[in-house]
């Protein structure tokens, strides 16, 4: 592991950090540890990509720092504050709005245009109907969907699903967006594009991303990538 990154955790810069972070599984009445003590910082506007081999622990990682599982032992911050000490329904608030998500399989809701599921996230807020539609056309627009705002997901492309699904993480303006496997059920041109969107709106807006991926094409393309071997987390490259 990288010795900076432990230094690193609560700087004011930091979007997500961790410290000693560990998570143990029970199978049975047997222990089987995952993670084992992870020390991470991730800074404003930057692109980590995590990988490793399968079952290695890289999603479960991803669900500790987004808040959507709870570590064995050690603290995650999102924007300073200890998510380890929330409740689900505090947890719940600072995911919508600190955080967006994106997974391998787009999660799109089927009954819903494309500009309704990009929408869902500023519903959730409380915003009313009709003023998230702007804000989620605008976000359609920037992933170069504005000519399928109307569109149901079983009407677009695997490529364009998975737009959707990015522009539905971003449509909050998130700190932080974490994507496990984005490219993993495309081909490779379409993931190619979804890569380029994505470094094109990290630019823009200034959004960190934590990629889990195996494609290490993708990863190579991150400015940090990390690798996640026996349930520690060790520099893979520096770009």
């Amino acid at each position: 592991m990288n010795k900076n990154q432990d230094a690193g955790f609560g700087i004011q810069d930091s979007v997500i950090s961790c410290r000693n972070l560990s998570k143990t599984f029970m199978l049975g009445k047997l222990q089987v540890p995952v993670l084992k003590n992870i020390s991470l910082n991730i800074a404003r506007g930057e692109r980590i990509a995590i990988v490793g081999s399968s079952g290695s622990g890289k999603s479960t990682l991803l669900h500790l720092l987004g808040g959507l599982d709870t570590a064995s032992h050690g603290s995650v911050e999102i924007l300073g504050q200890d998510v380890q000490q929330m409740n689900e329904t505090q947890r719940g608030l600072i995911r919508n709005q600190s955080l967006g998500f994106v997974y391998q399989f787009h999660h799109l809701l089927p009954e819903f245009t494309a500009l309704e599921n990009v929408a869902m996230p500023l519903l959730i807020r409380g915003m009313k109907r009709r003023d998230t539609e702007p804000v989620a056309a605008a976000m359609l627009e920037k992933v170069g969907l504005l000519h399928r705002l109307h569109h149901l997901p079983g009407e677009l492309s695997g490529g364009e699903r998975q737009r959707t699904a990015v522009a539905r993480a971003l449509v909050t303006e998130p700190a932080c967006v974490l994507a496990d496997e984005p490219t993993g059920n495309l081909d490779k041109h379409s993931a190619e594009t979804l890569f380029d969107l994505m470094q094109q709106l990290n630019e823009q807006l200034g959004t960190s991303f934590i990629v889990v991926t195996h494609d290490l094409s993708l990863a190579s393309r991150m400015q940090k990538s990390l690798q996640l071997v026996d349930g520690v987390l060790q520099d893979s490259a520096c770009l």
